[in-house]
């Protein structure tokens, strides 16, 4: 099967890498997304996508802006491919593209559809609290995630899990639901299912507002926000912006979803029935582990925060680090 492959991020390297592990497939082609300037030196960056197509000896094309863009839409139908895959390839390909394909364009999308369509839907997901989602196959339509569904997968979601975590399973999961799809579709043994669209949800692109942590939100909350958008949420401590990047909220509610070694650490903690303060408030410390913030409903400890300029540290080294004490207060974020 003839295949050229539309993708961008990391999230879309393990798909590709199947495609070209499977004798049964012959990748023609990458289309990914044009090299960045990194904040750091300002070098451009080529796309994971691109760094794996190079070592594989792959055209590569990289156009601005895919559906204006003459001499690729000519190569593309040039190629009479059977399928275009599409996996976080990040542009709209016009519907003039949709038809090239004989099989058409399949696309690897990483949620349970029509459950959070859009560019963010594993971030969204961790931030509503699921705990399960997945992968869906399906043959695109000029919509933004609406085409008709081929094949799903799921996976359950853990309390400590965050978005690089998800996107890493997802990923694996999607590179092996996609070859079972070009095989069944090939076959004609898939039957595409139209979506409902009464129950989708939308996963928008994540706005620089949506990383500000604010202490009057419950403790699952802040946890939730904090692990779907790692690693990029902040407060404020003593006028200045900290990322906290790994937390946990603290009950027996939650208790059961930690791994033996954090297990442990519950036993340092005090008795927290007498235990408050107002959100954001610092209200205990334990050594070896960390602090512990109010919030606006339950307590959350800090396991890992990231000052400016420094490297992620554990809760613990940052409380030795900074001589924070009981009663310090941590603003909201912005």
């Amino acid at each position: 099967m003839k295949i050229v492959f539309f993708g961008t991020p990391e999230f879309a390297v393990p798909t590709l890498e199947k495609l070209l592990l499977n004798q049964e497939f012959e990748v023609l082609a990458v289309v990914t997304q044009p090299d960045k300037r990194r904040e750091r030196g300002n070098k451009l960056t080529p796309s994971p996508v691109k760094n794996m197509a190079i070592a594989h000896d792959l055209p590569i094309w990289q156009p601005e802006r895919i559906k204006k863009d003459t001499e690729t839409l000519k190569k593309l139908k040039q190629l009479d491919a059977d399928a275009f895959v599409v996996v976080a390839y990040g542009q709209i390909l016009s519907q003039k593209i949709l038809d090239m394909p004989k099989l058409g364009c399949v696309n690897v999308h990483g949620s349970i559809l029509p459950q959070y369509r859009g560019a963010a839907p594993i971030q969204w997901c961790l931030y509503n609290g699921e705990t399960e989602t997945g992968i869906t196959t399906m043959l695109m339509d000029a919509g933004m995630d609406t085409g008709a569904m081929l094949l799903k997968a799921t996976t359950p979601i853990g309390l400590l899990d965050n978005a690089d975590d998800v996107a890493q399973r997802l990923s694996v999961i999607g590179g092996d639901l996609l070859i079972e799809t070009l095989y069944k579709l090939q076959q004609k043994e898939i039957q595409p299912i139209p979506q409902d669209n009464a129950a989708a949800t939308y996963a928008s692109l994540i706005q620089k507002q949506d990383y500000g942590l604010d202490w009057s939100r419950s403790a699952l909350q802040l946890h939730n926000q904090i692990r779907g958008f790692y690693p990029n949420c902040t407060a404020t401590f003593r006028n200045q912006p900290l990322k906290i990047t790994a937390s946990f909220p603290l009950g027996a509610a939650y208790n059961d979803e930690l791994p033996p070694e954090l297990q442990k650490m519950l036993q340092k903690l005090p008795d927290l029935s007498q235990i408050s303060g107002s959100p954001g408030e610092v209200v205990s410390i334990t050594k070896g582990v960390g602090a512990i913030a109010q919030t606006g409903e339950g307590l959350l400890l800090l396991r890992e925060v990231q000052l400016p300029g420094k490297r992620p540290q554990s809760g613990w080294d940052f409380v030795n680090g900074t001589r924070l004490t009981v009663g310090e207060v941590l603003g909201n974020g912005s």
